[in-house]
């Protein structure tokens, strides 16, 4: 089997496609950044539960130092009673590009030339960093520093589009 990185949160996006890559006989090695995120460690649990069984253990990486500082409601956990949260108050600084290099990074450091995402396109304001057009940038940049080559199946999809795929595959 093909062993493959794979950029993984618990959620149904990278569990989808963590099945996906299975399917496709890969052997998928999660990574899960701990940037800071409030709800970190249900997040954690969350990705060892619903992890097929044909991919390696996730490792943890401890990011969270960069993003000290940031305002975003993202790392700072709002009291949804009475905060009022707006969009521009969840955007954490340059998340996605940081993402995308450590990956990378971690790929070649172990011998790995591919590295997945589940990141969906949004057309969102505060989440453009997950666009089609983002992700396609950061594939355009890493052609030109080094072996590492980034995949994001769901790139051009919607959630409902990975639901079905997710019903398909019967994710958790």
């Amino acid at each position: 089997m093909k062993r493959v990185l794979l950029l993984a949160s618990g959620g149904l996006d990278s569990t989808t496609v963590a099945y996906q890559l299975v399917e496709k006989g890969c052997f998928p090695q999660p990574i899960f950044f701990d940037y800071g995120q409030h709800c970190v460690e249900t997040e954690w649990e969350r990705l060892l539960e619903v992890m097929p069984a044909h991919a390696e253990a996730p490792e943890r990486i401890d990011i969270s130092g960069v993003f000290k500082g940031s305002k975003s409601r993202l790392l700072n956990e709002a009291d949804l009673w009475s905060d009022s949260v707006s969009d521009d108050d969840l955007y954490v600084p340059y998340r996605t590009m940081f993402f995308f290099s450590a990956a990378a990074a971690r790929a070649q450091s172990v011998g790995v030339s591919e590295v997945y995402t589940g990141f969906i396109n949004s057309n969102h304001a505060k989440e453009i960093d997950c666009s089609a057009d983002f992700l396609n940038g950061l594939d355009a940049l890493t052609e030109n520093i080094g072996s590492v080559r980034f995949s994001s199946p769901f790139r051009y999809s919607s959630k409902a589009d990975v639901a079905l795929e997710a019903l398909r595959l019967n994710v958790p």
